[in-house]
């Protein structure tokens, strides 16, 4: 485990912290996705939306930091889909700490989050054609499910996901 890295719960006033680490994310890895304009306002979204998700308080959102500055996040609860599971809404780093192995200290850190909170097991969607989470999703032991389903963020052209799942123990 990396010492310099430091995983904890959100406050109320992460709400920016947490929209620039998922703003920054998807500009580096979801632009080639979606035309120009559509991805310009789907980014200023996300970075301004957190406000309201921690407000509402529906799931687990947990940062993590390298040497004090927050690099990523999960956001998690509990499945609809699956009794006895959670489901990780989203787990995004920012560039800066790509390769770090911050998000790998908040990944261990998250499903023993979900372990205390009784889930059995957790599953989540990654987009098809992002070779980079698909990876890191297997270094932390999920597998896919087999499962596959086109999302439509909003601009009408559906996206392929896949699903991976984990048995927690």
């Amino acid at each position: 485990m990396i010492s310099d890295v430091t995983v904890f719960p959100t406050s109320l006033n992460d709400g920016d912290v947490v929209g620039e680490i998922h703003a920054e994310s998807w500009k580096s890895a979801y632009a080639g996705f979606f035309s120009p304009e559509f991805f310009a306002e789907a980014v200023r979204q996300r970075r301004h939306k957190w406000h309201d998700v921690l407000a509402d308080s529906k799931g687990t959102i947990m940062l993590a930091a390298l040497n004090g500055r927050p690099l990523a996040f999960s956001y998690f609860g509990s499945s609809a889909e699956r009794p006895e599971a959670a489901e990780i809404f989203g787990f995004y780093g920012h560039p800066d700490g790509w390769g770090s192995g911050v998000a790998r200290v908040l990944m261990t850190a998250s499903l023993q989050r979900m372990r205390e909170d009784g889930a059995r097991r957790v599953h989540l969607w990654t987009l098809r054609d992002t070779p980079q989470s698909r990876r890191f999703y297997v270094k932390c032991g999920f597998t896919e499910s087999g499962v596959v389903r086109d999302h439509d963020y909003g601009d009408g052209n559906p996206i392929e996901q896949v699903e991976y799942e984990l048995i927690l123990r």
